[in-house]
């Protein structure tokens, strides 16, 4: 008789939420009441640009991509799995959850290898491989709660900045060998909105199909685009349930925009 798997929250929390002391805090306080198993992966927000900045070093974007080069990945790096990490782990202790903060190095748990230069080159900048999802679930059945910056690496050691949308999509793929998993993106929008101007113009769900209908007019689109496809990928390769919604909305399972198989 096969036992029912427990549930585990993956949640990701994105860089404008993460720009907002107050909103953060707010977030940090939910993510610490959840009862259960969890884990959490964060962005990066402005800081990285701001310190690039403050040292004369130049960000490159590329259609809402930043582009890696050395220098930016020294700073990446230092604030990602640095500054930011350590903040959030701190705040979460300082409310009795017991995390853990990592990023893919650690343990070997996330194998990246550098994105190909072609058409597009942007530098150190990685493609997720391979999650070792048992490594990660005896951490979490230890009683931890993981904090993950989005900072892997590849086999031969080398550090590479990847996208925090589909490192949590490839963290909860690899857990729900596991857990029963549902994954929260949680952002500073209500949800995916047919209007991004009015919070009322909200779609509750989105499948497959209606994404490229959505995505053909032009209804979403930039940076909504990976998340959706990120989101679509975890629902497609085993994740439970998959949702976006407002930071402040993580408890309430109702709000949000669900993705559909």
């Amino acid at each position: 008789m096969n036992h029912p798997k427990e549930v585990i929250q993956v949640v990701k929390i994105g860089g404008n939420v993460i720009d907002n002391t107050e909103a953060l805090a707010n977030f940090l306080c939910l993510f610490a009441s959840i009862q259960g198993p969890k884990l959490l992966i964060h962005g990066g927000g402005k800081i990285a640009t701001h310190m690039a900045k403050e040292m004369g070093i130049e960000s490159v974007m590329i259609e809402g991509r930043r582009v890696t080069d050395e220098a930016s990945l020294r700073i990446v790096t230092m604030v990602y799995a640095g500054w930011i990490n350590k903040s959030i782990v701190a705040a979460l202790q300082a409310q009795g959850c017991s995390s853990l903060g990592l990023s893919g190095p650690d343990g070997g748990i996330v194998l990246a290898k550098k994105r190909n230069p072609i058409p597009i080159d942007y530098g150190f900048v990685g493609d997720i491989e391979e999650v070792n999802g048992k490594a990660l679930a005896s951490l979490i059945q230890a009683g931890y709660a993981p904090v993950f910056a989005p900072i892997t690496s590849d086999v031969h050691g080398q550090l590479l900045n990847t996208n925090a949308d589909t490192l949590a999509q490839a963290i909860a793929i690899a857990l729900s060998d596991f857990f029963e998993v549902k994954l929260v993106y949680c952002f500073e929008k209500v949800g995916v909105l047919s209007d991004p101007t009015n919070e009322e113009s909200l779609i509750p769900s989105i499948n497959a199909a209606y994404f490229e209908e959505l995505k053909a007019n032009g209804t979403v689109s930039a940076g909504m685009i990976p998340k959706l496809e990120n989101a679509l990928k975890a629902i497609s390769k085993g994740v439970h349930l998959v949702r976006l919604c407002h930071a402040d909305n993580l408890l309430n399972q109702d709000l949000g925009t669900n993705i559909l198989p």
